[in-house]
């Protein structure tokens, strides 16, 4: 399971005195607080409730998305980075080895993230034997889209409400001339890449990719059914 802002995990604060809270703060610089300031973020915080999982050895109290995952359940809830990348691959590789004929169910929902991270989890949905079928929940952005559509032939759906975007991968870079040239070379790798496989799962040509990402495409769960990114809309389970 891979779910959460930044995924499952402990946050751990020192305890600390007020009077050496205001200590520090004193001998800060006002641009040192700004900049502390404008780092913070919010963090969305809850609790990932437990199930009590029954079988014929007993009983056993696991966390909700364990619990999904011995169902064959896998279930990405975030953006997708290295970390996040090799949880997925870690669980495709688990089921596989678990039972190489039952099929693998992909919920996902996400808000784009690392193509390169994508590019993984893509390569060992297709190595691995199980059939993995996809299925959009809110949103697949960017990356989301590509393992959406990656999905099953006849096996890719989305929930009514879903929305699937569809846009080109963008560059971060810093340093040197030189080295901003080499990463925009590789994006423009990458983004043939990506053109490519969305080519092959969606019967879209390269050139209609090319010219539908040069901005942001907003697909609803009917258009993006109509343009090939999935195969079906799932009002309620039959």
């Amino acid at each position: 399971m891979v779910h959460g802002a930044r995924g499952a995990g402990l946050r751990l604060h020192r305890r600390d005195r007020p009077e050496l809270r205001r200590n520090r703060a004193a001998t800060q610089s006002p641009t040192a607080r700004v900049r502390r300031h404008r780092r913070s973020r919010p963090v969305t915080t809850y609790t990932i409730p437990n199930v009590i999982a029954r079988n014929s050895r007993g009983e056993r109290i696991m966390d909700v998305y364990s619990h999904l995952l011995t169902e064959r359940i896998v279930y990405l809830g975030t953006a997708i980075d290295a970390g996040v990348a090799n949880a997925l691959v870690a669980q495709f590789l688990f089921l596989e080895s678990d039972n190489p004929d039952a099929a693998i169910q992909f919920y996902i929902n996400c808000e784009g993230g690392d193509p390169s991270a994508m590019l993984a989890i893509y390569d060992t949905m297709r190595y691995i034997r199980p059939r993995v079928e996809t299925t959009c929940v809110g949103q697949a952005i960017a990356v989301g889209a590509v393992l959406l559509a990656a999905g099953a032939e006849g096996k890719r759906a989305a929930l009514p409400h879903a929305r699937v975007i569809l846009h080109q991968p963008a560059a971060h870079g810093r340093g040197t001339i030189p080295d901003l040239i080499l990463q925009a070379d590789e994006v423009v790798r990458v983004r043939a890449d990506i053109e490519r496989i969305l080519s092959r799962h969606t019967g879209q040509t390269i050139e209609t990719l090319r010219a539908d990402t040069d901005h942001d495409r907003v697909f609803t769960a009917t258009a993006a059914l109509e343009y090939g990114l999935l195969d079906q809309i799932i009002e309620e389970h039959s």
